[in-house]
């Protein structure tokens, strides 16, 4: 993570993957969180750290575009 830009570190998206699909991860910048388009998940990244459990995540909507998240929660 790297706060400063407020950025996810290319290196890290690359080594996380969705803990219930296996899949890749977007990062939604707007949001603070790592998009599952395959799970329909999105796992919030608090103070810095994303949190990889499929508790904490939340189900995007049927209707909501998983490629633009909604930011209410």
């Amino acid at each position: 993570m790297d706060d400063s830009k407020g950025t996810v570190d290319p290196k890290l998206l690359e080594i996380l993957v969705c803990p219930l699909t296996k899949g890749p991860l977007r990062y939604d910048h707007a949001a603070q969180e790592l998009v599952s388009e395959q799970a329909g998940l999105a796992y919030p990244i608090r103070d810095g750290i994303p949190i990889m459990l499929v508790d904490e995540a939340r189900r995007l909507d049927d209707g909501e575009d998983v490629r633009s998240p909604s930011r209410e929660r």
